[in-house]
């Protein structure tokens, strides 16, 4: 039993491009985050991966990133779950704002603690903190059983509600995770053993054609 688990982080959207907070907003991805996310479809299709369900958010940037990926692995025909646990942290009065003119209204170091701690909250918005409340008890439910079934389980969400992932299953403290970035379009493999702990985990880096 391979209890496989893919997770990959949408491709690049119109606010990564803009350098803008983004949260719960909902831009759809460039033409660069599209051919991303067709490139890491098409590099786990050359790793001789494939997948029996994809779990994805409310969000349509991870939505398209999941759409595209299982386009370029010829799987459009299985079950996509989409839910709002797996949405990115919401960034509350940030979100929309330019991450430069941010710095310059509240400072670098407070700009730094809202993007980067654990538990330091931007004004209106989730810690990552409280990300991980929301993404784990999703995960434990819904996502992690497949796995131990021996489904070969996609997931394509955001870069904080997959770094609180990443957190549960490299065991990483709040120290180590302020500094985890997860890059677009590049998936993380995972093989899970029979305990749920990780047996064995890659990084897939992107090929040219996914920037």
């Amino acid at each position: 039993m391979e209890r496989v688990l893919v997770l990959t982080r949408h491709g690049q959207s119109a606010f990564n491009r803009q350098n803008l907070f983004t949260g719960w907003r909902d831009p759809d991805l460039t033409e660069r985050g599209i051919a991303e996310a067709e490139a890491a479809g098409r590099l786990l299709k050359r790793e001789g991966l494939s997948f029996d369900v994809a779990f994805t958010s409310g969000l349509v940037r991870a939505q398209h990133t999941a759409a595209l990926m299982l386009d370029a692995m010829e799987l459009t025909g299985i079950p996509v779950v989409r839910d709002i646990a797996l949405n990115e942290r919401d960034y509350g009065d940030l979100a929309g704002l330019d991450k430069d003119e941010a710095r310059k209204r509240w400072g670098d170091e407070q700009v730094h603690q809202w993007r980067r701690s654990y538990e330091v909250r931007p004004p209106g918005g989730e810690s990552l903190k409280d990300t991980v409340a929301r993404v784990l008890p999703f995960y434990v439910t819904a996502i992690l059983p497949r796995v131990m079934r021996g489904e070969r389980v996609l997931v394509a969400a955001h870069g904080n509600s997959l770094r609180a992932l990443v957190m549960v299953l490299d065991r990483l403290d709040s120290d180590a995770v302020a500094t985890l970035e997860i890059k677009t379009g590049e998936p993380l493999v995972y093989r899970l053993a029979a305990d749920t702990t990780v047996a064995e985990k890659r990084v897939l880096p992107r090929d040219d054609a996914g920037g």
